[in-house]
């Protein structure tokens, strides 16, 4: 498949924009974060046991749930980018290893698999998610009385 150079670029700053997104949650930088979404935008964590709703809704939850884990990692890989002109949708592969300190002191690590699942559009400030909804594929080693926070 022959691609042109806006094709390229286009596919470049999506795979710019999906690095973005796992910094500013592994860094915890709200204001980043919410940047990176149109102003209408749906993200959807609720295949995983998260939430669903807006930026504000989405940033809400994460600033009560991110801060129980002493480590993140979203490790992002083989993205299927269809690109349709100003809009393209794509599925990304998360591995994420979660860190959590236990009641006893103990480190406990356990894993996230899953896929992202995107609608993203062009704006004058860049490619932007409209969409970001997970399809979940595993967790490993969770822990039996885990609870994400209400």
């Amino acid at each position: 498949m022959t691609m042109t150079i806006q094709e390229i670029s286009d596919r470049m700053e999506i795979q710019d924009l999906l690095v973005a997104y796992s910094t500013a949650v592994d860094t915890q930088d709200w204001k980043a974060f919410a940047a990176l979404f149109t102003p209408d935008a749906l993200i959807d964590y609720s295949a995983m046991g998260g939430s669903r709703g807006g930026v504000e809704e989405t940033v809400a939850f994460l600033e009560k749930s991110i801060p129980n884990f002493s480590s993140t990692q979203h490790l992002v890989a083989n993205s299927a980018i269809e690109l349709q002109g100003d809009r393209a949708v794509g599925r990304t592969m998360c591995h994420n290893p979660m860190v959590m300190k236990r009641d006893s002191g103990e480190e406990h690590v356990f894993f996230c698999g899953l896929w992202y699942r995107d609608e993203f559009v062009r704006t004058p400030e860049g490619w932007r998610f409209q969409r970001r909804e997970e399809e979940k594929s595993y967790f490993h080693n969770l822990p039996e009385d885990f609870e994400f926070p209400e």
